[in-house]
């Protein structure tokens, strides 16, 4: 027998004025069927200052983490609430979705592999709080990630240090904790093609960093292929910069001099030999410069492309289900609190 769901909320974004909770706990969803569970059992046994929440964005995962994560929050002691995308739209696209919906003062976003032990959700929350930081990073001492996949983030992290307004030698981690003035502006941003980190650092600098302990990962291989780390790589590249296109346009101011450059050699050389170039110099300069021109087309054709889906409306995520936390689920505090 199915379960009737509860009435869904419409997806608005929350009251910022009137928070039920200290921390949220924004947990993007995907291939986290054998994970989640006990994520989610061990966030709950936490007690940060003010309460807590739990905000489970499934992404389109094709495993049966939807059914995971309804059970999860059916029998759940602290408030979660669970919204599913109609499709898989990608984690940044999900962080953004759970950010809309997460009421706390501060918010926490983590990945769903219990990589990043759940105990050190209090270490990131207090540093945040005490500390009167608008964001908290993690960097890890030791990561234990595959080797492509370090290779992979130590790559945007360069290419963040020149098209970011970042803080230098920041590391950018998706396990981050943002007040809720950061989580507001962030969630502003309605384009198909979100970057989380580039949305922070347009918003503040008032940032800082904690070393956290990195777990191998506990079930299955990382979700993160070569694909979504080139359309990652993009995201960076083209949302928030407009660098490209000035190495493009300096790309073929160095072509034209180079060209002149080949035509000045050939005419010498048809002068003084009476023979013009090889068929095989030519050829070779042909193909090198056509390449650099295809190089820079397609740097364009990318901004053009994503300004042309963009104004056509491509959706950033569709909810298909939201089920709002339990009336008697109230926020986790302290023991202390209740003496208040």
């Amino acid at each position: 027998m199915t379960r009737a769901r509860r009435p869904t909320m419409p997806p608005s974004f929350p009251d910022f004025d009137a928070r039920p909770a200290g921390l949220s706990i924004v947990v993007p969803v995907y291939r986290g069927a054998t994970t989640v569970g006990r994520l989610v059992e061990a966030l709950s046994a936490l007690r940060p200052e003010g309460g807590l929440e739990i905000v489970l964005v499934n992404d389109g995962s094709p495993d049966n983490s939807a059914e995971v994560c309804r059970e999860l929050q059916a029998r759940a002691t602290v408030p979660v609430t669970y919204l599913e995308h109609a499709r898989n739209f990608g984690e940044h696209n999900a962080v953004m979705t759970g950010l809309r919906h997460a009421r706390g003062a501060y918010v926490i976003t983590m990945d769903d592999d219990l990589q990043n032990p759940p105990e050190e959700v209090l270490k990131l929350y207090d540093h945040a709080r005490l500390g009167g930081w608008d964001v908290v990073y993690t960097r890890y001492a030791e990561k234990q990630h595959e080797g492509w996949r370090n290779l992979g983030s130590r790559f945007a992290n360069r290419v963040a240090d020149t098209l970011l307004d970042k803080p230098k030698g920041l590391y950018l981690s998706s396990f981050r904790c943002m007040s809720a003035l950061v989580v507001r502006e962030v969630a502003k941003y309605r384009g198909p093609y979100p970057y989380v980190d580039g949305l922070i650092m347009q918003v503040t600098q008032r940032i800082s960093s904690i070393e956290v302990l990195h777990l191998a990962r506990a079930e299955g291989r990382s979700n993160y292929t070569l694909k979504r780390l080139i359309r990652l790589w993009l995201n960076l590249a083209t949302n928030f910069s407009v660098l490209p296109l000035r190495l493009a346009i300096f790309a073929g101011i160095a072509m034209g001099i180079l060209g002149f450059l080949l035509a000045l050699l050939v005419v010498a050389e048809a002068m003084m030999s009476g023979t013009p170039s090889g068929w095989a110099s030519s050829m070779t300069t042909m193909l090198l410069l056509a390449g650099v021109q295809f190089l820079i087309l397609g740097v364009l054709g990318e901004y053009v492309g994503r300004a042309f889906l963009s104004a056509n409306g491509k959706p950033q995520g569709v909810v298909r289900e939201i089920i709002a936390p339990r009336p008697e689920a109230t926020p986790a505090r302290q023991p202390e609190d209740a003496l208040r």
